[in-house]
């Protein structure tokens, strides 16, 4: 099996879900050797669902002033698990 984002090597694993409503649940899947990327039954089912249509603005202006824009940003870096 080749993964879908980046079409590298996927492994079956086992995963633990923490927030399930009834305790812990063990799960399977595959993981992506090369990016990570997870696919269990679970994700399938989130990705195959309907998609909403999104709301889209029907004028040409923007719904904020230039004033109001927080302009100033900075970089963070996370540390995965």
């Amino acid at each position: 099996m080749t993964c879908s984002r980046c079409h590298g090597l996927m492994v079956r694993e086992r995963f633990l879900d923490f927030e399930s409503t009834y305790g812990h649940m063990w799960a399977n899947g595959y993981r992506c050797m090369n990016c990570g990327n997870v696919h269990d039954p679970v994700i399938e089912q989130h990705r195959l669902a309907k998609v909403q249509p999104t709301l889209i603005l029907a004028t040409d202006e923007a719904d904020h002033k230039e004033d109001e824009l927080y302009t100033e940003s900075y970089s963070v870096v996370m540390r995965a698990a």
